[in-house]
């Protein structure tokens, strides 16, 4: 689909999604505005039908007409939008695309973030997932500080700031294990092919934990937290995980719960909002990161 089709197609999600509901003659006026999009002509009742199957063919989303009233079109599966599926994530690709193209005069003003050099494998890793073949990868392990060559089975891969990351089977061990793709250093695929497992299901295998970090061997635990009322409102815009829950909420802080596998990356996020995070339960975990923070308080110390 061309770019500028895909826009088109993004314009209206986002035209109706911010109305909740609108009519065609609302929608039509509102596009003949968009000049840059519309060209100045009206959108006809069959293009835009015509387009609706195309946003859910490509997106997941369905618009519907009211039986009554003003026949007012509306999204009746607006759950897709934050369902952190690929369409979803296209979806929000595509809207700030949008914002972009239309912004050029301004261009100076808008700072991006970098995005590493994993990109250069994302297309080789998911076309070897597509064929159900396997990959040499030379692999760079920050933690042992060595190169190392592995044969593996791609699984999925997963964006997690700003950084793409490949969850692949070893072939010799059949161990499952997390690669940045941004520290593969060669990249072949091989001519062999592998049967996908039926027991793997990419979303079961992050549903309990924070980042990329699955801890499969780590058990889930239910987890209590103390927020700062200020970082207390980014945990309800941004929750840290699917079944978090804010328990109480007072003056100067509140309670938050939930169930997940405290890995390395959920501890870290922890230690990322210092004095105004604190772990109430479980008490090996509030140890864990009282531990943490006592060794850093005595590496200043020192100064």
């Amino acid at each position: 689909m061309a770019l500028n089709q895909t826009n088109k197609l993004v314009w209206i999600v986002e035209s109706i999604n911010r109305a909740g509901k609108i009519t065609f003659e609302d929608l039509n006026r509102k596009w003949m505005e968009n000049v840059d999009l519309s060209g100045g002509e009206e959108m006809l009742k069959h293009t835009f039908h015509k387009w609706r199957d195309n946003i859910y063919n490509t997106f997941g989303l369905m618009i519907d007409c009211e039986k009554g009233g003003q026949y007012r079109y509306y999204i009746s599966n607006t759950s897709v939008l934050h369902n952190g599926s690929i369409e979803s994530w296209l979806l929000s690709t595509y809207s700030v695309s949008n914002s972009l193209i239309g912004s050029k005069s301004i261009k100076d003003r808008i700072i991006l973030e970098d995005i590493p050099s994993g990109m250069n494998y994302l297309d080789s890793v998911i076309d070897a997932m597509k064929k159900d073949r396997l990959i040499h990868i030379t692999y760079y392990n920050y933690w042992r500080g060595d190169t190392r060559q592995h044969y593996i089975m791609p699984l999925c891969v997963k964006l997690f700031r700003q950084c793409w990351y490949m969850v692949g089977k070893t072939w010799s061990t059949g161990f499952v294990t997390i690669f940045c793709l941004d520290r593969i250093k060669d990249f072949r695929l091989s001519s062999h092919t592998f049967e996908y497992p039926d027991d793997f299901d990419p979303q079961v295998y992050f549903q309990d934990c924070f980042g990329v970090i699955a801890g499969i061997d780590t058990k889930v635990e239910h987890v209590v937290l103390k927020v700062s009322a200020g970082q207390s409102n980014y945990l309800r815009d941004l929750p840290l995980h699917i079944t978090q829950n804010e328990k109480e909420q007072h003056e100067d802080y509140s309670i938050f719960e939930l169930d997940i596998r405290p890995t390395f990356d959920f501890q870290q996020e922890i230690l990322w909002n210092g004095e105004d995070m604190e772990v109430l339960k479980p008490e090996w975990l509030r140890k864990e990161i009282a531990g943490k923070v006592k060794g850093m308080w005595n590496r200043y110390k020192e100064d």
